[in-house]
């Protein structure tokens, strides 16, 4: 049966001993009542290889399509957090300043807000860079709109 391109294979050996890492899409629900929502970013932790990554992308027209007066602008500064958050960079604050599995914590911790995580779903990898991209253009660039 062929690997799961989201538990961690990719139908590719892995050059080098495959850790355990953790992720979570980071969803855009522009009306948290309706429940409705689009990934737009993947958060990821392999603590045995240091790594706290993240990559984001707003499909504006999809957006907008759920939510004509959505404010992309404020969202686009929540995903920027985000990557501060995962850089441990000064501007992100004191949770900034935390070791990296407790910021990987407070990005994956559950909240009612407009930008919120998905579930916390796990798998093995060589390369979490790598696991990164791919979880992206899996998760994210393929709901993306196509010309």
């Amino acid at each position: 049966m062929p690997a799961s391109p989201l538990a961690g294979g990719n139908g590719v050996a892995d050059a080098g001993e495959r850790e355990p890492y953790a992720y979570a899409a980071i969803r855009v629900v522009p009306r948290v009542e309706r429940g409705e929502c689009l990934n737009a970013g993947i958060v990821l932790y392999c603590r045995s290889r240091r790594f706290l990554g993240t990559r984001a992308e707003l499909d504006a027209s999809r957006l907008l399509a759920l939510a004509p007066d959505l404010d992309l602008a404020a969202i686009g500064r929540q995903l920027e957090q985000i990557r501060l958050l995962c850089a441990g960079d000064a501007a992100a604050g004191a949770i900034g300043r935390l070791p990296q599995p407790e910021r990987f914590g407070w990005l994956v911790a559950p909240t009612s807000t407009v930008v919120q995580p998905g579930p916390v779903h796990a798998g093995l990898t060589a390369d979490p860079a790598a696991t990164l991209e791919r979880l992206f253009a899996v998760m994210v660039r393929t709901t993306a709109k196509t010309d």
